[in-house]
């Protein structure tokens, strides 16, 4: 996919590390710090996307300018939260995670085509609906796309 001079491409085993980076980065931006993320964090990374590549259908997607990687995302069939009883073909979700955009490329609608490009690989493994969390930043990019706005009801323990 192109739209003036950004290029959107599949990923590969050989982007993980990209990837990692971009999904630690991601964290860092939504001030999480870096105290509190794994100190292993790139080896559970790239460990999660080689079983999710195996066994969930993960893609991910490459921005890049020029050959300037400028952002990602990642994609993959929902393995659920408890047993799935209902029929798939009326509830085969895919999740979305990990939409990055490098700081000095934002507001350029670039993760608006990124999450784009997730939603049609989803759509293309049959899913029925595509689910992903926003950050306070997203959230208006998702509901533009036609994502439903909503709440996860959480309790601190």
């Amino acid at each position: 996919m192109q739209d003036s001079s950004l290029t959107i491409r599949p990923t590969t085993p050989a982007d993980d590390q990209q990837i990692a980076q971009h999904f630690y980065q991601m964290w860092l931006d939504n001030q999480v710090s870096a105290e509190q993320i794994q100190a292993d964090w790139q080896t559970v990374t790239l460990t999660f996307l080689a079983t999710a590549r195996d066994q969930l259908g993960y893609q991910g997607f490459i921005a890049s300018i020029d050959e300037e990687i400028v952002g990602s995302v990642g994609c993959q069939l929902f393995s659920g939260l408890y047993p799935f009883l209902i029929s798939q073909d009326q509830r085969h979700y895919g999740y979305i995670w990990g939409v990055y955009v490098e700081a000095a490329y934002r507001r350029r609608g670039f993760g608006r085509q990124l999450t784009e490009v997730a939603v049609e690989y989803l759509r293309s493994q049959h899913c029925t609906h595509a689910l992903l969390h926003a950050s306070s930043w997203g959230k208006p990019v998702y509901e533009q796309i036609g994502f439903t706005p909503s709440n996860e009801m959480r309790l601190e323990l």
